[in-house]
């Protein structure tokens, strides 16, 4: 009965969806209250009836229902209870479910701690977010049913994708859908705010904290994958531009710029009309996305679906949600006029500057990612859009960017003087050029990455320091003041030290690796030594061992130095019986420095093994970057000044003109 209550729910589900899209819109138009209250119990209860749906599939997977047929593709009575929670969503019906469980979360959410909303404001923010529930309980209910019963139940089922057997993609998927997802609330607050007329300080403080939400998930998400491709897929990469992480990696940039948008026309009125565009884009990219992984027009390793039909009902959705919100921004964008001037160089303006190379950087991205499908289409010709054409075309963005940053963040609103807003970087910029310098001698020649990126690190990460050091005047007032000062710092001050320092790190993580990385590709027999830079790996032995649901063959290396055993290291060549295919379980030595990374190949003809060994420079301060960056916005989030108050009301100013 799991299933059929869970069929059920979504059915219900879908019925309540209906009427919440139409009576608070009408009850708003027409300023009746009673019709405006109805969207926040049918947002309670539609939340509730898709977690239902969830659960039930849940409980199938747990308990090995294989009459069910999603249970049947996708699990295994013999898979560790971790990977059975995991195929929950490790597939696309299951995943959808997932997806649709996140976006009424977040209406939801809306509907209970959303009491400081004007009630039409919120009555359309839930009509808008149930138009898009609505439509996705429908894809999921005509095209993607996860509770299908076989006739015929087999003894077991297929198992999971093995390359998906790893407690990273328990994690994964959800904090990834929960940043995708929850950018559907900037949609909302855009359309409504559309529909309503009025676009101003008060609505950039209410939508700011739903979409720094979904960048701090979406930014976990993406660190987890790119970690998990790095130690699991055994490649030794941790960013490959396929087109399924550069579906995620789109809207991530759009939601960056977005934030600092909201913060322009929080503060000085201006910016609307971009802002609410960023909004609308945001999520629109996120749909793209979901039509890219689940349509099968673009082939990945993380595509979920290759159904041309479901890729048409997808492009449906797309074109009425992304059609009709530009269309109403075009009717209404003349009217979001902003009243407040700012000069070439002030706050502003360097968020401008922000803006530009964001969005810019997205298109790249973008372009990058469809133009193999443009090409077909239009062409017929087949084109591979690689590494290398996002590095060349991605890069000088970034670049920029990171050069603009300490000094857009210390101008003030309004207008500066240029002069003294760089006074206190003079030291800091000429300190990072003097340690690109010094890097540069010291790697005699070489690649220029290593020390342009090294120089940008540490003028984005010192600068950031800067930023807070002059704010706290440290050095100009006593150190008890400048303490005092600290701990009255807003949050969102602290939360942007942290977020601009993480992207320092990431810059030096991904500037060490790229220039000074090592691999080393050979055959071994077992007892050689072979050197590795500055170590020596000793090849011990080849195990066979059986792991829960799975057989493997693995090797033993120590790692030596000095003639001294730092570690052993045990990378597996593993085979899945149920799927009848082979993995690779990379072994990595890793330290804040470097990591030693060794990964066991083919057996050859001789009886020697293939063996991919690399020594990866400072690898690790990427994901630290990554979570830098997540923890700075959990900071700014947790700011009072940017939670949804009921002050808000008095500070709004309509930003369409009376008619």
């Amino acid at each position: 009965m799991t299933a059929e209550l869970g069929h059920y729910a979504l059915i219900l589900a879908f019925a309540i969806s209906i009427p919440q899209i139409f009576i608070p819109m009408f009850g708003a138009n027409k300023g009746w209250n009673d019709w405006m209250r109805f969207a926040t119990p049918a947002a309670i209860a539609q939340f509730l009836l898709v977690g239902v749906a969830f659960a039930m599939l849940t409980v199938a997977f747990v308990t090995s229902d294989f009459s069910v047929r999603l249970v049947a593709a996708n699990s295994h009575s013999a898979k560790p209870m971790l990977y059975k929670v995991t195929g929950v969503w490790a597939n696309h019906e299951g995943s959808m479910l997932l997806w649709l469980t996140i976006l009424t979360l977040f209406g939801a959410t809306v509907a209970v701690w959303g009491g400081n909303l004007p009630p039409s404001l919120k009555a359309r923010v839930l009509s808008v977010q149930s138009m898009i529930g609505a439509a996705f309980l429908g894809f999921i209910l005509y095209t993607s049913n996860p509770f299908t019963r076989l006739a015929q139940p087999p003894i077991d089922g297929n198992g999971l994708n093995p390359l998906l057997q790893d407690p990273g993609l328990a994690f994964h998927p959800p904090f990834l859908y929960l940043g995708y997802v929850g950018l559907s609330m900037a949609f909302s607050f855009a359309v409504a705010a559309l529909i309503e007329g009025k676009v101003d300080a008060a609505w950039a403080r209410w939508v700011r904290p739903w979409t720094l939400a979904a960048w701090i998930f979406l930014t976990i998400g993406i660190g987890l994958g790119s970690w998990w491709a790095y130690y699991e897929l055994g490649w030794g990469g941790w960013w490959f531009w396929d087109p399924v992480e550069n579906a995620s990696f789109i809207p991530w940039l759009m939601a960056t710029a977005l934030l600092h948008s909201a913060i322009v026309v929080e503060k000085r009125n201006a910016l609307k009309s971009w802002t609410v565009l960023l909004a609308i884009l945001a999520f629109s990219f996120s749909l793209i996305g979901t039509f890219i992984v689940r349509s099968g027009v673009i082939t990945s390793v993380h595509a979920f679906a290759n159904d041309p039909d479901r890729g048409v009902f997808i492009l449906v959705i797309l074109a009425v949600a992304i059609g009709g919100a530009l269309t109403l921004y075009a009717l209404r964008a003349t009217q979001l006029k902003s009243t407040a001037v700012f000069g070439l160089v002030s706050r502003e303006s360097g968020l401008v500057m922000n803006n530009l190379l964001l969005s810019v950087a997205a298109a790249v991205v973008f372009v990058g990612t469809i133009w193999p499908l443009v090409a077909e289409i239009t062409t017929g010709a087949k084109v591979s859009v690689g590494a290398p054409f996002f590095n060349i075309a991605f890069t000088p963005f970034m670049v920029v960017l990171a050069m603009i940053l300490p000094i857009a963040a210390m101008l003030p609103w309004k207008r500066s003087n240029l002069r003294r807003t760089i006074r206190p970087l003079w030291g800091i910029a000429a300190l990072s050029v003097a340690l690109g310098a010094a890097v540069w001698v010291m790697q005699t020649g070489g690649r220029m990455l290593a020390p342009v990126g090294l120089t940008l690190a540490f003028w984005v990460v010192v600068g950031s320091l800067a930023d807070v050091a002059a704010r706290v005047k440290l050095g100009k007032a006593s150190l008890t003041e400048s303490l005092r000062r600290a701990g009255n710092l807003p949050r969102a001050d602290w939360g942007k030290m942290f977020a601009h320092t993480g992207f320092g790190l990431m810059i030096f993580g991904i500037s060490a690796i790229m220039a000074w990385e090592f691999e080393d590709i050979r055959t071994v027999e077992i007892g050689q030594t072979f050197p590795l830079q500055a170590y020596e790996v000793r090849f011990e032995a080849v195990e066979s061992i059986q792991g829960p649901n799975y057989t493997a063959e693995r090797g033993v290396f120590a790692l030596v130095k000095d003639g001294v055993e730092i570690v052993k290291l045990y990378p597996e060549k593993r085979n899945y019986p149920v799927q009848s295919m082979p993995t690779t379980e990379a072994a990595i030595d890793q330290s804040l420095l470097r990591d030693v990374y060794v990964v066991l190949g083919d057996r050859q003809s001789d009886g020697s093994w293939a063996v991919r060994s690399y020594v990866k420079p400072f690898t690790n301060w990427i994901w630290i970057g990554v979570f830098t960056l997540a923890f700075g916005g959990v900071l700014s989030i947790t700011d009072r000044r940017y939670r949804v108050a009921s002050t808000a009301r008095k500070t709004s100013i309509s930003a369409v003109p009376a008619e």
